[in-house]
């Protein structure tokens, strides 16, 4: 379990002192072009969920996310036995994701958000969005395998 919680931290830690160094050297709106017009940085701040929806209800989403990460930590302590490699390295970066951006929504009141790829998606997010969506990639990869195996 220490292994669990060590490596949830250090995904969060990376994905907050990211969001720190942006927030800290960057001002709202600006973009730094890293290659070409394709791949960007660029400092948003969202005060929404997933690609901007819900803006301005940060309270609600606050709530709403507190609970599912409490129900996601639950589910994932429950069965953290039963799981194999992929389905517990799944929760791990979807608690990391969770609570990284929460983080932000308790202490900023916003979402720092800073990976523009423009050339191939219109949204800006961030890594703990990242880690949210490897896990669950991860997740249906291990539902697929099982699938083809039954």
């Amino acid at each position: 379990m220490i292994f669990y919680c060590v490596t949830i931290a250090l995904l969060i830690f990376i994905d907050q002192i990211v969001k720190f160094l942006v927030d800290r050297h960057m001002i709202f709106g600006d973009t730094i072009p890293v290659i070409g017009d394709f791949f960007h940085i660029t400092y948003v701040q969202n005060r929404g969920i997933a690609f901007g929806i819900f803006q301005g209800k940060v309270d609600i989403i606050s709530i709403a996310t507190v609970i599912a990460i409490i129900l996601i930590i639950v589910y994932f302590l429950k069965n953290v036995k039963k799981f194999n490699f992929f389905e517990r390295t799944a929760y791990l970066f979807i608690i990391s994701g969770a609570v990284g951006n929460m983080i932000d929504r308790l202490l900023r009141g916003y979402v720092v958000d800073m990976i523009d790829f423009r050339g191939i998606w219109s949204f800006v997010f961030n890594i703990a969005d990242v880690y949210i969506n490897l896990g669950v990639i991860l997740l249906l990869l291990d539902l697929l395998v099982k699938r083809r195996k039954d």
